[in-house]
């Protein structure tokens, strides 16, 4: 959709990203809090940490602050790494 949207909104100074956060430690995610810490210790996450709403909070705040200008359908991932192809 971002693509789409930065397609043809790219032509009227209008830039689109993404944002893909990983593990954020939130209310709703307090249910599995026990199974993702055993899980980001054992390096599921390279940062090995849980994202808080103030990690995602910044991404979005530097893309709103204007701090990518020649950039569009870019995808920001704010997950610590997770998705690292790793060998």
């Amino acid at each position: 959709m971002a693509t789409v949207f930065a397609d043809r909104l790219s032509e009227h100074g209008i830039n689109v990203y993404e944002v893909r956060p990983g593990i954020i430690k939130t209310d709703m995610t307090s249910a599995v809090e026990a199974k993702y810490d055993k899980l980001i210790a054992e390096g599921l996450v390279p940062q090995r940490r849980w994202g808080f709403p103030e990690d995602v909070a910044k991404a979005v705040a530097a893309l709103a602050g204007g701090s990518f200008p020649y950039s569009t359908d870019t995808v920001i991932e704010v997950s610590g790494g997770m998705i690292l192809r790793r060998l």
